[in-house]
């Protein structure tokens, strides 16, 4: 058997080493004692209620409710053809993926959790058909105001400041904020937060704000609660301050970590947010949502997501509509209450708490499927469309950049130097969000396409400097050489200037088409539909139903299988254009005969 080439050799190796990864991670340990049984993203139902807390700051106050309305239009009244919406007929939702029981994508690829749930219960009051995108928090409400989304659902607490941006409805659920902080800490308050206490928060959100505002500190910032609460068990920050639902849901029993107080106001309930100057919906949806408490179906929702008695003082939807009729939520989780010895657990040691975060073999088995089938063709199609497309307009910048007429040459100078300076987010935020209205009725107000569009754009800035670099690298005296015989000076350029610094850079090129695979991830700012989601996005979904940030690492394994053997592959066919292909050997019979046949 003929000896694989050295370059072919690791090629194999390293698609067999990442294989052999996946494999063993699929066939770990068993599910049924690991995190992979708990779904953060299901109700947990009535028998997990938990009591009102008693530990509130001793300074919080209620405040007063301004906002509520009075009554609501009758639901027969609704003409749901004057909602301004952006599809007549469906309700189109940003909303998150990473905040159960509130907000998440649930084991089935479906987003829920109650907020989303309550508000197809309203959609089917009105008729409306719900269709739900994930996106970041950060852009949501930006989103809602410049016409991607017709409501933003996401658990927003609302704020005068966010008032001056969207507009809200009326309130479907309340917020204490929640201080979670290791067991044994010597933070036992809101008041014994100082400049000192590393705090940890979700950027973007009602408890930056309070942080930042209220308590004037400077807290450590974080994409989403999940990662914030890894951070508190790692013991990388000592404090976090959340929302008590996503505080409730993420600490659980054996952790060692404990919600030491809360704090609550009746001014900044939990709302859906609405364009501002859409009215008509914000009537409908505070009529649907009074709808769903009279007949019922709110007190179901919330008695399976979320059963935690009201704070005195709070009632969701109008003023006129009546209390929900809620189970006894105190005597609930008194009945339940654990027994026996409730010590706190001490913390775990660095390597079992980074076994547990991060090498839970039963959810590597559990997110590969998913991985496979959502994350990987679309991190695929994404990478391949705004690779093929950088590339082609990479080119054009580069023979424009090196052009003899400055009229080439200076736009393609400012589109790379403007490019390359601005952040991979802010493009893909002004080419999905900036051109996304005006060709919404060719992308359908889907902005997959455009984050394609824009990671092309972001690729050619890079692409073309590489090829610039790669063709002014190639000898003086080859284009001589070529006018010497008689070619035209595009001619020369085509057919072996261009030709031999493009053969130059494909190492460099290849890195370009890696980064490319890794930057899909940004799409997610946009808002996509459950069927969208790239591999990263895929792992993040699973990370907010479990808790557990496994599944992240199960991602970027496969992003390994991906890069890994590109990267041996371009420099394989690197080594054979510089080489050629080897000469096989003669035979020695055959080497006589033609020895002979010369004469010698």
């Amino acid at each position: 058997m003929a000896r694989l080439p050295v370059s072919r050799s690791r090629v194999l190796f390293a698609v067999v080493s990442a294989v052999t990864l996946l494999f063993a991670a699929a066939c770990g340990s068993d599910s049924s004692n690991s995190s992979a049984s708990r779904d953060l993203c299901a109700p947990p139902g009535v028998a997990s209620a938990s009591a009102a807390p008693t530990n509130l700051a001793s300074g919080a106050s209620a405040g007063v409710d301004r906002y509520t309305t009075a009554n609501t239009v009758p639901l027969d009244r609704v003409d749901v053809t004057k909602l301004g919406l952006i599809t007549p007929g469906k309700l189109s939702v940003g909303t998150l993926s990473d905040a159960p029981p509130s907000i998440c994508v649930n084991s089935g690829g479906a987003f829920t959790g109650f907020d989303n749930e309550l508000l197809k219960a309203i959609g089917a009051k009105l008729g409306l058909q719900v269709q739900f995108s994930g996106t970041e928090f950060a852009g949501l409400l930006a989103q809602v105001a410049n016409g991607r989304f017709d409501v933003g659902s996401s658990s927003i607490t609302t704020t005068d400041a966010r008032r001056q941006l969207v507009g809200f409805t009326n309130g479907y659920d309340f917020g204490y904020f929640s201080l979670v902080v290791s067991n044994g800490s010597a933070v036992k308050g809101f008041s014994d937060l100082n400049p000192g206490v590393r705090i940890g928060v979700v950027q973007g959100t009602v408890q930056d704000e309070y942080v930042v505002n209220t308590l004037h500190l400077d807290p450590v910032k974080f994409p989403d609660y999940n990662t914030a609460y890894a951070n508190l068990k790692s013991g990388q920050i000592d404090a976090w301050v959340a929302p008590s639902a996503q505080a409730t849901g993420a600490v659980k029993p054996g952790d060692s970590t404990s919600i030491v107080q809360n704090t609550f106001s009746l001014d900044n309930f939990t709302a859906w947010a609405v364009r501002k100057d859409n009215q008509p919906l914000i009537d409908a949806l505070n009529a649907g949502l009074d709808a769903v408490i009279a007949d019922g179906t709110y007190a179901k929702l919330y008695s399976d997501w979320e059963p935690r008695p009201f704070p005195p003082g709070w009632k969701p939807g109008s003023k006129a509509v009546a209390q929900p009729e809620l189970p006894d939520f105190d005597k609930i989780a008194a009945d339940h209450r654990p027994t026996g010895d409730t010590a706190q657990v001490a913390p775990k040691s660095t390597l079992a708490q980074l076994k547990d975060t991060f090498f839970d073999w039963s959810l590597y088995r559990k997110a590969f499927p998913d991985l496979i089938k959502t994350g990987l063709p679309n991190t695929l199609i994404l990478a391949v469309v705004s690779g093929v497309l950088g590339t082609l307009l990479g080119m054009l910048l580069a023979v424009a950049g090196i052009s003899r007429t400055r009229w080439l040459r200076w736009p393609a100078r400012v589109y790379t130097d403007i490019f390359r300076g601005l952040p991979a987010v802010v493009i893909i935020l002004l080419i999905g969000l900036g051109i996304g209205p005006v060709v919404k009725n060719l992308t359908g107000n889907n902005p997959y396409w455009l984050g394609a569009v824009a990671l092309a754009l972001l690729a050619a800035a890079y692409i073309g400097e590489i090829f610039r670099s790669g063709i002014q690298s190639v000898e003086a005296g080859q284009l001589e050489a070529a006018r010497a015989i008689g070619f035209g000076y595009r001619q020369a350029m085509t057919l072996v200037v261009i030709p031999q610094g493009v053969r130059r850079v494909l190492p460099a090129l290849m890195n370009q088409f890696i980064a490319l695979i890794k930057d899909s991830s940004l799409i997610y700012f946009l808002g996509l539909l459950a069927t969208q989601r790239e591999l990263f996005a895929v792992g993040r979904d699973l990370n907010a139903q479990t808790g557990n940030l496994s599944p992240l690492v199960a991602a970027g394994l496969v992003y390994l299988l991906l890069t890994i053997p590109l990267t041996h592959l371009v420099n394989y066919i690197d080594r054979r254009l510089r080489t050629g292909r080897p000469e096989d050997p003669v035979d020695p019979v055959e080497q006589a005969v033609i020895t002979e046949g010369r004469g010698a």
